[in-house]
C-alpha cells in the first residue's frame, strides 16, 4: 500500500464516521429493526419455518423497541406495527408446524 491509497482510506474512514455522528441514532436502529424484521420474515417463510431463529430476532426487536420506546423517534409505532405482523405469521407458522 502506498501513501496515497492510505491517505484516501484514512480520509474515508474520517468521511464515514462523520457520516454516522451526523445521522440521527433513532434513524440508524430503525433501519436495523426493518431489517432484523426482514430477517426474520426470510426465516418464516422458508420451508420449513426456521421458527428458532425467527423466534429470537423477534425476541431481539421487542426488547430493543421496549428498550427505546419513544425515544426511538416518530416511526416508533410503524417498528412495533411491524412486530407485530411478523409476530402474527410466526404464530400461524408456529400452528401449522404442530398440526
Amino acid at each position: 500500500m502506498n501513501d496515497d491509497s492510505e491517505t484516501t482510506n484514512s480520509a474515508e474512514e474520517a468521511d464515514e464516521l462523520e457520516m454516522l455522528r451526523a445521522t440521527p441514532v433513532e434513524l440508524i436502529l430503525g433501519n436495523y429493526i426493518f431489517h432484523l424484521i426482514q430477517l426474520a420474515a426470510v426465516h418464516l417463510a422458508s420451508t420449513p419455518a426456521d421458527l428458532s431463529q425467527a423466534q429470537l430476532i423477534i425476541d431481539i426487536v421487542a426488547a430493543i423497541l421496549k428498550a427505546g420506546d419513544e425515544r426511538l423517534g416518530e416511526n416508533v409505532n410503524l417498528y412495533r406495527s411491524a412486530l407485530a405482523e411478523v409476530q402474527q405469521v410466526y404464530v400461524r407458522a408456529a400452528t401449522s408446524a404442530s398440526a
